[in-house]
């Protein structure tokens, strides 16, 4: 039971993790040129976008797949790994891609897609664990 109650708690703390990486990854997407305009006189170096872009892919894959392999043990709901899973591709295809084949316009709404399905994957994993009354492990 003490095991249990540990991934349901590692679950959570996962899922918030990789939503707000996925969360990043799309604000940066649609910010990021702004930032560099406002601060193009302030800042002397310039940082590679597509490097963040690796960087916040990197760290919100294993993450990600952790807390929907979490998940899916625990709630026993193989759609939310599957909607996860895709958002992750969709992102993964978003860099390989970029914006030399997608366009701007096209990198930034596979992106948003890509985060969408992500984040919610993660909230409803979030949900399924708290209608599976295990409540205790919820602040």
């Amino acid at each position: 039971m003490v095991k249990k109650e540990m991934d349901y708690k590692t679950q959570l703390k996962t899922d918030k993790f990789a939503a707000t990486i996925s969360l990043a990854c799309a604000i940066h997407c649609f910010f990021m040129p702004s930032f560099f305009i406002v601060t193009s006189g302030v800042l002397f170096t310039s940082i590679d976008n597509e490097l963040i872009h690796k960087i916040i892919l990197l760290i919100a894959i294993p993450v990600s797949l952790y807390a929907l392999g979490l998940g899916y043990k625990n709630h026993k709901i193989l759609s939310f790994l599957f909607i996860g899973i895709g958002g992750l591709l969709i992102l993964v295809s978003a860099v390989i891609l970029g914006e030399s084949f997608l366009g701007e316009s096209g990198e930034k709404i596979t992106t948003l897609t890509g985060s969408i399905l992500v984040c919610y994957a993660h909230f409803k994993n979030h949900q399924a664990c708290k209608s599976l009354d295990c409540s205790s492990c919820h602040d």
